[in-house]
């Protein structure tokens, strides 16, 4: 039977800090990066039954086999699942499931399963980000109620987190390479089981805090920039959004559009939260893009402990497959997703008093090898469960990093999802960082009129 482990923290410490400075952790605790957790958080030692082994370090070397870009698609491909989990036998496995991953199986009966794989903690992260995280534990903290931080640089912020909203920062400062560039597609499904491109994109994403030169003191806070611009369908063509988001909560995200109707470069500042995302066709909102994507401070979060569940992992293969085959009619292939079992950090996310958001509850499963969101249940104002979102993701050895791009969104009311960032048939490279001048409205506009 699987254990919920419950955090304990402090003699009256709240789940959410209110004010000041939240401390870091404190020396002999941070000690522990070195003995029985991983540099980044994780537990080193596997469970009880072996079937989650121990962390031994992930994968640091360039793999063999078929490339998408700097993605290697061919890891573990001669493994066999060690069982399938379908509305049939659901039940064996419940302890291990999510309500999304229950609400899919029992939704889609004849068509949806789990096929199970052995576990492979492949999580790495290069020597400068172990050496920031260590350094981070006792430096990193929260401000302004917990929406904001400071003292951090370069690798997980709060690599043993007391609170919910640690994990979540863990999670939006994950480890990237200083620059990578991809092309991707938004697929709509549709509650008849077709599919709709909603645009197909090519896009620039830098992470400021992962440059070799960042330190606390020289970092603006601005922790992800990206660029993109859209190629597909001919009438959205040449459409363009830039996006900065800082630590900041004061200043937690600039956006600029380009629009080609209108010929000229806006402020955006609706691009975030509950805003029905434009990029795929209003399907889902723009803060289910890559499972999450913006400020925290719509929410208050709670930490509800750690679990062993079954999620999606390891998915180079399902990157490296046609799209045509990696779809079904309304989810994921399932002979393309691969599942493990490991141990996840799970948040509870409610609406923040006098905040609004569509989606006023939600529940996120947290990677603790790598702080990857890969599950999301969110539910409507009676508690009923109303969307589900599965990420998919891959190791990229080049960096070395386990990274996400792909989130599906399923909305189980309307029977439709949202395949966001499809990499399928497309390209992936870590590449050389661009000026910073080139993530602004200033640059997009001077590129327009040329």
């Amino acid at each position: 039977m699987m254990k919920l482990k419950m955090i304990c923290v402090a003699l009256g410490a709240v789940l959410l800090s209110v004010g000041a400075a939240q401390a870091a952790v404190t020396t002999e605790e941070a000690a522990k990066l070195q003995t029985t957790l991983t540099p980044l958080g994780g537990e080193r030692a596997g469970n009880e039954d072996g079937s989650i082994p121990a962390w031994t370090g992930g994968i640091t070397k360039p793999l063999p086999g078929p490339m998408l870009g700097d993605i290697p698609t061919s890891i573990f491909a001669d493994e066999k699942p060690l069982f399938q989990v379908n509305a049939g036998n659901m039940t064996q496995y419940s302890e291990l499931l999510s309500d999304g991953t229950k609400a899919l199986l029992q939704k889609y009966p004849d068509s949806f399963r789990l096929d199970v794989f052995p576990t492979h903690r492949t999580a790495a992260a290069p020597q400068r980000v172990y050496d920031n995280v260590a350094k981070n534990a006792t430096r990193c903290s929260t401000t302004d109620g917990g929406y904001s931080l400071q003292g951090c640089i370069g690798g997980t912020p709060f690599p043993i987190p007391k609170e919910g909203v640690e994990v979540m920062w863990n999670y939006l400062l994950r480890t990237e390479a200083p620059s990578i560039e991809y092309r991707f597609k938004n697929i709509v499904g549709n509650s008849d089981g077709s599919h709709t491109l909603a645009t197909r994109n090519e896009i620039s994403f830098q992470y400021p805090p992962f440059y070799e030169d960042a330190t606390p003191e020289s970092w603006s806070g601005e922790y992800a920039l990206l660029r993109f611009n859209t190629l597909e369908p001919p009438f959205k063509a040449g459409e363009s959004l830039v996006i900065r988001d800082s630590i900041d909560q004061k200043n937690a995200r600039q956006a600029w559009q380009y629009l080609v109707g209108q010929r000229r470069v806006r402020r955006a500042p609706t691009v975030a939260y509950d805003t029905p995302d434009f990029v795929a066709s209003g399907a889902n909102y723009f803060d289910e893009v890559q499972g999450l994507f913006g400020s925290l401070d719509r929410y208050e979060w709670k930490l509800i402990g750690k679990q062993e569940m079954l999620v999606p992992y390891n998915n180079n293969g399902f990157v490296g497959a046609p799209l045509k085959d990696a779809l079904s009619k309304h989810h994921l292939n399932p002979d393309h997703v691969r599942w493990e079992r490991h141990r996840m950090w799970v948040v509870e996310a409610t609406v923040a008093p006098g905040k609004r958001h569509a989606v006023p509850k939600r529940r996120y499963y947290v990677d603790e090898d790598t702080w990857l969101v890969l599950l999301m249940d969110g539910y409507d104002a009676e508690g009923k469960l109303w969307r589900t979102t599965q990420v998919t993701p891959f190791v990229v050895p080049s960096i070395p990093a386990t990274l996400i791009k792909t989130a599906t969104v399923f909305n189980l009311q309307a029977n439709t999802m949202s395949v966001i960032q499809a990499l399928n048939d497309e390209t992936f490279k870590v590449v050389p960082r661009r000026p910073e001048t080139y993530f602004t409205g200033d640059a997009v506009a001077a590129d327009a009129s040329r």
